[in-house]
């Protein structure tokens, strides 16, 4: 393994050095983002969906088809000039890379609706940049006095992300670390760290956008994940550096020790997030995929930061991490107060622990119950805050159209297989199905290959019905050489693939992170039981975002005035991002707990002082990325906010009610077991270490918590 205790010593001894070469990196990876960074986009192509076989067909044969769309709603309390909109409507297809507009009018005269598509796909930074040539075009519309919303699929409509997560998380972890450390420098150490790894991170995603697509959201979860970790890393590393300093090493010496003991325990921590975050490759949409990478420059990056802008920043301030009475002395005491606090909770646990297991598990297991009811959907202007214009479109559309205008269903038949007989029959029969509004004339494409007309279901596309309407459709009222596409059925098939995959990134993940945890601690006990209750801190988080979003339990607190499904997108990235966040707390708790029960062979002791030893800094951490995550909860994005109030959950429960009741608990009724190995037995006290432990120190001079 890579020499941690030489690495701290060197960048401790040389910390305006470090600090220099840090201030480079930055800079040139700010210049790189700024000379080759591409932009940002999602990519909707969807490999072996149904609808994206139909969007493939009308890309090759109808050229001006297949791209993107949009919506320009005009309103107003009295019928609208006909000539006004007529003119907005030229003005719209006057635009480049517009190829039609199909103007509608309500019956009372009062909506218009201006169906807009272009000839270029959404990933297209030539229609994608902002709103600003649509809303040129309708500037005769808003000079007549009419309300002007824009909808659908250009991400120029979608919820602004306003920067708010960051500076709120930053401001209660400052709040928070200052608390906790009674020292200022101590306090902002820790976060000035995670900063710096942002820093560089973001500009490495930047890059990272000029060779794939990367979703506008992906930056966002990129940096909720490295400031919560990066915190928490630094966290540990100056929490190991301040009790060095409190034992008499000097800055230099307690340094480098901090960093060849919790540096191992971050380096652990962070490779298991990697791992989980490789996951979501596995999710088959090359969206994901781009999260995943986007995230793991991140947290590499403050991984990176932690393991020695760290060391150097401690030893530069020397002893002015300490908290003013601790430099006067008399700190022993306090400290044995505060580990004698999480280490008597842990005795109590240990007491009756059968009873608080169960405690635990009633608790989660209720917790988790709605998760059996989420329904997903990958979200639509219908789910946008009151604010924004997509929801503004999106209920101006249904007032005057029908909900089912929100999201028309393209019909492509293939000349090749059927004939025109045939076509008209489908046409008419589709027309008159159950859950079908209306259908428009078909048309032929100009090779003859195609015939293309849209239905319009009665139901809005994130409804239930809508779902079931084109499951039926495809299953008992298609032939073969007919395909439903369009906006609608690609959010359909992307709801059912995430759905699908979500099993096979949860046995990626949890399999792989299990190997991992064997290795690190030559046990197959502990391994497996870490997963089931991390999957079961998840579960929970899943129920009460459920209860949160879809059932409106205090949904006000979060900024929205109606239920909403649970975004597609959310749970497969909590799980991947929350399994290797999970797994961090335990590599700090277990890691105590193994060298505890290798120095003494006490099996209940070494839980009972490894939780003393490890309590204090796992809840003060995980209090950070609470605050962290919920800072990004005041995103007007709704899928940010799921993720944010999804993730804080987790991250409390698995904090609280995981590592301080249920981890104790179960340890104490395992005993030696836990460190059970195959062809070894339970792994006792004179067994060396197979990998080396976060904490190397001898019994008398391990570390505690804050």
């Amino acid at each position: 393994m890579f020499d941690l205790h030489r690495l701290g010593t060197a960048t401790a001894r040389h910390p305006w050095r470090t600090i220099a070469t840090w201030l480079l990196v930055i800079v040139a990876i700010t210049a790189a983002a700024g000379t080759w960074g591409g932009s940002l986009r999602d990519d909707w192509d969807v490999p072996g969906a149904r609808a994206q076989t139909g969007i493939d067909l009308l890309r090759e044969h109808v050229p001006d088809s297949g791209g993107s769309s949009a919506q320009v709603v005009l309103h107003d309390d009295r019928p609208l000039d006909r000539a006004t909109v007529s003119r907005t409507a030229d003005a719209v297809a006057a635009l480049p890379h517009v190829s039609t507009v199909t103007p509608r009018l309500s019956e009372d005269g009062a909506t218009a609706l201006l169906y807009v598509r272009y000839d270029v796909p959404t990933t297209d930074p030539s229609i994608t940049a902002d709103l600003g040539p649509l809303e040129g075009a309708t500037d005769v519309a808003e000079q007549a006095g009419y309300q002007v919303e824009y909808g659908g699929e250009l991400p120029g409509t979608a919820e602004p992300l306003a920067g708010r997560g960051e500076l709120v998380g930053v401001l209660v972890a400052l709040a928070l670390l200052v608390i906790a450390f009674g020292s200022v420098v101590a306090a902002g150490l820790p976060i000035a760290t995670a900063v710096a790894g942002l820093a560089a991170g973001s500009g490495l995603v930047t890059v990272l956008a000029r060779f794939t697509d990367v979703s506008p959201t992906a930056p966002t979860v990129a940096t909720m994940v490295g400031l919560g970790v990066g915190i928490d890393y630094a966290l540990l590393l100056v929490t190991r550096h301040v009790e060095r300093l409190r034992v008499g090493d000097t800055p230099v010496e307690a340094a480098a020790a901090a960093t060849a003991t919790a540096g191992r325990s971050v380096v652990g921590a962070g490779l298991t997030v990697l791992v989980s975050l490789m996951g979501l490759r596995l999710a088959g949409l090359p969206t994901f995929s781009a999260f995943g990478f986007a995230t793991a420059i991140s947290v590499t990056a403050v991984m990176a930061a932690a393991l020695t802008l760290v060391p150097a920043l401690c030893a530069l301030t020397g002893r002015r991490l300490l908290p003013r009475r601790d430099r006067r002395g008399g700190s022993l005491a306090e400290r044995a107060h505060r580990v004698g606090g999480s280490a008597r909770w842990a005795e109590r646990v240990g007491r009756r622990p059968v009873a608080w297991a169960m405690l635990a598990l009633v608790v989660l297991l209720a917790l988790a119950a709605p998760a059996l009811g989420m329904r997903t959907w990958p979200q639509d202007g219908g789910s946008a805050p009151t604010t924004s214009t997509l929801r503004a479109a999106h209920d101006l559309v249904a007032d005057g159209f029908g909900p089912g205008a929100n999201g028309p269903i393209t019909v492509v038949a293939d000349r090749a297989v059927l004939d025109d007989a045939e076509i008209a029959t489908v046409h008419d029969r589709l027309a008159a199905e159950p859950g079908v509004a209306g259908s428009t004339r078909a048309a032929t494409s100009p090779d003859g290959a195609l015939t293309v007309w849209d239905v319009e279901p009665t139901t809005a596309p994130s409804d239930a019905a809508t779902t079931r309407l084109l499951e039926r459709l495809r299953a008992d009222v298609l032939p073969d050489g007919v395909e439903l596409t369009g906006y609608t059925p690609v959010l359909a098939d992307i709801d059912g693939m995430l759905s699908d995959r979500l099993w096979v990134v949860i046995g990626f993940v949890v399999t792989v992170s299990v190997v991992l945890l064997t290795v690190m601690f030559r046990s197959v006990v502990v391994p497996l039981k870490a997963a089931a209750m991390n999957l079961l801190s998840i579960a929970a988080a899943y129920g009460v975002m459920t209860l949160v979003f879809q059932h409106g339990w205090g949904l006000g607190l979060v900024g929205l005035d109606h239920t909403v499904p649970v975004s597609s997108w959310v749970p497969i990235l909590m799980f991947a991002v929350l399994f290797g966040l999970s797994m961090d707390y335990e590599v700090f708790l277990l890691s105590a707990v193994r060298q505890d029960w290798l120095d003494t062979g006490d099996a209940r002791g070494s839980v009972v002082r490894g939780l003393g030893s490890t309590g204090r800094v796992i809840s003060m951490a995980a209090a950070i990325m609470v605050a962290v995550f919920l800072g990004f909860a005041t995103e007007e994005s709704v899928t940010v906010k799921m993720i944010g109030v999804g993730m804080a959950v987790a991250v409390a429960l698995d904090a609280t009610v995981v590592r301080m009741v249920l981890v104790p608990a179960t340890m104490t009724l395992l005993g030696r077991w836990n460190w059970w190995f195959p062809r070894r037995g339970p792994v006792g006290p004179t067994d060396s270490l197979v990998v080396d432990s976060v904490d190397d120190l001898p019994a008398g001079d391990r570390l505690s918590g804050v």
